[in-house]
């Protein structure tokens, strides 16, 4: 299977969401309205991409893991298995809910699933930053006061954050994005949100949206204090290393090539900046936005184009 799996977006409305998907990935959107999250690689029950190339053009990605699951994923991957990563765009024009994914010690008790997520700053403009974490010596007992006073942005950290910048978001920890931020983000393969607070914001249909407070109250870590940002660079790094996945942020100079061999792993490429090339053919290329697969068995070279490329590689989640 030498052939990357390309996969087609599943937008979402959300009522903190825009239009910049289309502006700044040069995107056509399929309604009018606040679309918020471009889900980009899902295997859920309630939602499945739909892969192109090769032996799996047309098929979901759970039909294309059971089909060909050892040429994709590896030999030993359960074929039931679902896919372990979610990734999605976001287009954050206003502030997102306050919100906690359950750790995977108490996830199943509370009928969700853990999610640990890492955020990828492709634009930001004004003075948008992100919340992340408690602020030091904040406790249950002055988070749970400060809700009920609405003085929560007293207890949580918030920093500033320009484009590059990164963040690994583990499961327990209480976050937020604010309004005016584009990001990548990567995550596990989990759709539980817990909302303990939402600015006094109402959905859609005009209706406050649900909060799960007690919920929330129970998944917070409660020492985890003023997390720091990986701030841009012109280097090579890791900007996420974690038990579910891990995330390499790769700058790459005009013709400069990765080159990836059949058998190891698979991969997903993202790329933030520029194009790539594939195998060599400059008809199939890569390019700003995109979310691929490379399967295990292929063998692959990316090439930047003239202008260079920015990438993010994800692996070490097939083990």
């Amino acid at each position: 299977m030498n052939h990357i799996i390309r996969f087609s977006p599943i937008y979402q409305d959300r009522v903190w969401g825009g239009r910049v998907l289309e502006s700044g990935l040069s995107r056509t959107l399929p309604r009018e309205g606040p679309i918020g999250e471009s889900w980009e690689v899902v295997d859920r029950p309630e939602a499945q991409s739909v892969c192109a190339g090769g032996a799996v053009e047309g098929l979901s990605i759970r039909a294309a893991i059971e089909q060909h699951g050892a040429a994709i994923m590896g030999p030993a991957w359960p074929v039931d298995r679902p896919f372990p990563i979610l990734i999605k765009w976001l287009d954050c024009r206003e502030r997102l809910s306050l919100q906690v994914h359950p750790p995977a010690e108490i996830a199943p008790a509370m009928g969700g699933e853990p999610k640990t997520e890492n955020w990828f700053i492709a634009e930001t403009s004004g003075e948008a930053g992100l919340i992340v974490g408690l602020k030091k010596g904040t406790t249950r007992g002055q988070f749970a006061d400060a809700l009920v006073q609405t003085k929560l942005e007293e207890c949580v950290h918030r920093f500033p954050v320009q484009a590059g910048d990164s963040i690994l978001v583990e499961s327990g920890t209480v976050h937020a994005i604010d309004g005016g931020n584009l990001i990548l983000e990567i995550q596990q393969n989990s759709d539980t949100t817990y909302r303990v607070y939402d600015w006094g914001r109402v959905g859609l249909d005009g209706s406050p949206r649900q909060l799960h407070i007690a919920e929330s109250l129970a998944s917070i870590d409660w020492d985890f204090f003023e997390p720091e940002p990986i701030r841009a660079a012109a280097e090579d790094a890791i900007i996420a290393d974690s038990s579910e996945f891990r995330i390499r942020r790769l700058p790459l100079a005009a013709g400069e090539a990765l080159s990836f061999a059949a058998g190891e792993e698979a991969r997903l490429v993202s790329v933030v900046a520029g194009t790539l090339s594939v195998n060599g053919n400059a008809e199939d290329t890569i390019t700003r936005g995109d979310n691929v697969l490379l399967p295990f068995a292929g063998e692959f070279k990316l090439t930047a184009g003239s202008d260079g490329a920015l990438v993010l590689i994800t692996d070490r989640f097939s083990q």
